[in-house]
């Protein structure tokens, strides 16, 4: 049996920003260059920049027509290959939390009540129902609607003269965690590895053998030999016929 959803109670000081338009019909009409602004507030927002390799045509196109709102669209660039790979795989799902809150609701994590919260969602229903919880919140739709772009609500805390940066620049792609693991992973730049990728036994203090040697510098002598003949040839032929 699934864990119900656990209480979040309120636990920050910063104030709001007031949104002035109405988020409640979810009938707001953009022009094509509006939707084309939307679009690339989106990437900022979930990604901080996008690569043109990174981005999703296909939910661009669907978003530009109308056949989707801002809301959809948001939700595909999270559960796009990309966020997956590039974020949501690289992260505890503590970090993920705070990650995917920051950008979709524009607010840091209020405690670690909330965090356990929503690992448990995680943890019992996956990634795409945690995504969805958010952006079927009351707290989303009431602050964002079906139609505008999240973006950060925080704005100036007590003591501080100026407000909090951007939720997408405080929040790196991934933790020191995982950037400690995958240096673990890379080979230093001494050791020389196997197809296999682990160090031949034949190898010794990260050399080849000597007759592996020999054959390699023979191999390219021969190769050489032969390239510079076919040159010849071809620079001759070429005379011959000018």
């Amino acid at each position: 049996m699934a864990l119900p959803l656990l209480e979040a109670p309120y636990s920050t000081q910063n104030s709001r920003v007031p949104l002035a338009a109405s988020l409640q019909n979810g009938g707001a009409t953009f022009d094509q260059d509006e939707r084309k602004a939307l679009i690339e507030k989106a990437y900022r927002q979930i990604f901080f920049h996008a690569l043109k390799v990174d981005r999703e045509p296909y939910l661009e196109s669907q978003y530009l027509n109308g056949s989707i709102t801002a809301k959809d669209f948001i939700r595909g660039l999270l559960l796009s290959d990309r966020f997956v790979s590039d974020y949501y795989q690289c992260n505890s799902n503590y970090r993920m939390i705070d990650q995917v809150i920051g950008r979709v609701l524009g607010r840091q994590v209020y405690s670690n009540a909330e965090r356990l919260r929503w690992s448990i969602v995680i943890a019992e229903q996956g990634f795409p129902a945690f995504v969805d919880q958010l952006l079927d919140s009351d707290e989303y739709l009431s602050n964002f609607g079906l139609d505008l772009v999240p973006s950060q609500r925080s704005r100036v805390l007590p003591g501080r003269a100026t407000g909090e940066l951007p939720i997408y620049q405080q929040f790196p792609r991934y933790g020191a965690d995982w950037r400690d693991v995958m240096s673990k992973r890379a080979p230093s730049p001494n050791q020389s590895f196997a197809p296999s990728g682990q160090v031949s036994e034949a190898w010794v203090n990260g050399q080849p053998p000597a007759w592996a040697l020999k054959v390699w510098l023979g191999v390219a002598i021969v190769g050489g030999v032969e390239i510079t003949r076919v040159l010849l040839t071809v620079a001759l032929a070429a005379l011959r016929h000018s």
